[in-house]
């Protein structure tokens, strides 16, 4: 029997224990993750690849058709609300299906299974993955969003990254690997262990020192030297 992940993003615990518990009651479901805060299930699902969605819609900081928007790959969703009104917008969202609390067991499973259908429809296109043109961090209490091909490096700062742009430098708690697997590596090299640098921010080497477009220098491994210079066009 084929398995698919889901998660829940609620910010009511009582909302979030039925769905949770309704998902355990069916073997073809895994519950990956659950989250109270949307700005978190965000920045999982970033870096997370999951088959279904249970979402509220209306939560502090972001509401769950904006966690959706905000996707580039977004599962599919099941929203699950106390409001009837928000049924038409849902869909334009791309729901799948629209759950309105308290939330009958018996119409819980056939969202699923209309979600299920989907999901397989879905995996059996065969299309390659769409890399992210943009990501949310967490930054000082705030949701910041970052265009990709406008970062210039990203330094790691033991369970932190430094991010920076032209114009501005942010500090968001995460690693490098996990944002390594999310950029283009066409673009995006990892100079060595602590920083990843856009190629096209390089200004100079020389010996084993990068010069970036913003003055910044950065060493490059000795082992990764022959890689990089393929990667400029260098021979």
């Amino acid at each position: 029997m084929d398995k698919f992940t889901c998660i829940v993003a609620d910010d009511e615990p009582l909302g979030r224990e039925v769905i949770e518990t309704f998902i355990k009651e069916i073997p073809f479901l895994t519950l990956v993750a659950s989250f109270g805060d949307s700005v978190e299930a965000l920045l999982y699902l970033q870096n997370h690849q999951v088959d279904i969605m249970f979402s509220d819609i209306q939560m502090p900081k972001i509401n769950g058709m904006e966690l959706v928007h905000a996707l580039v790959n977004p599962p599919v969703i099941i929203f699950v609300t106390a409001h009837r009104n928000f049924a038409l917008d849902s869909f334009d969202a791309g729901a799948t299906d629209y759950l309105v609390k308290p939330v009958r067991f018996d119409r819980f499973l056939k969202a699923v299974n209309r979600a299920k259908e989907r999901v397989l429809t879905s995996k059996a296109t065969t299309r390659p993955e769409t890399k992210p043109d943009r990501i949310f961090i967490k930054s000082e209490g705030r949701l910041v969003k970052i265009v990709l091909n406008e970062i210039l490096y990203i330094e790691a700062q033991g369970d932190y990254l430094k991010i920076v742009i032209p114009e501005n430098s942010y500090t968001t708690q995460a690693t490098l690997k996990s944002m390594d697997e999310i950029l283009d590596k066409q673009l995006f090299f990892r100079v060595q262990r602590s920083f990843i640098l856009n190629i096209e921010a390089v200004k100079t080497v020389s010996g084993n020192m990068i010069e970036l477009t913003n003055g910044k220098s950065i060493a490059i491994a000795l082992n990764k030297k022959e890689e990089f210079f393929k990667l400029l066009g260098i021979k």
